[in-house]
């Protein structure tokens, strides 16, 4: 996790930097991400967000980057992530062999139609966070 949350200080959107890191069941980094804009384009820290419903659209998230910087298929990944992935994220990394969920952070709602495909898709992520604070 302690990777994770350091990939995300490279994140350039000023209202989450998000990290994720891939590993294999042997506990070796497949694939690290962080939330940035598309190569090329310009990044919310020098030409502001672009936000629809609360949401910055310029950034590709973290999740993403790390699945596209895959070097090959993996069928039993492990994502580290510091916040809660998003529906959209949390579908791409069980597509691509993601078995095991685990954040730092809660981040945006859960809500019934989600917890409904978690259920289809049988990977339940589990936070740190709240096993953290359970133990305090």
């Amino acid at each position: 996790m302690e990777i994770a949350k350091l990939a995300a200080q490279r994140g350039t959107c000023p209202r989450a930097q998000v990290g994720c890191v891939l590993v294999g069941l042997d506990n070796r980094i497949k694939a690290t991400g962080y939330n940035s804009s598309h190569p090329g384009s310009p990044h919310c820290s020098t030409s502001g967000c672009i936000i629809i419903n609360d949401h910055c659209i310029r950034t590709i998230h973290a999740e993403v980057a790390a699945v596209l910087n895959l070097e090959m298929r993996y069928d039993n990944l492990i994502a580290y992530i510091t916040h809660q992935a998003c529906i959209d994220c949390y579908k791409i990394l069980t597509a691509a062999g993601v078995q095991q969920i685990v954040f730092w952070e809660r981040y945006g709602n859960d809500f019934g139609e989600f917890n409904n495909l978690r259920k289809e898709i049988g990977v339940n992520p589990w936070c740190l966070q709240d096993l953290h604070d359970e133990a305090i």
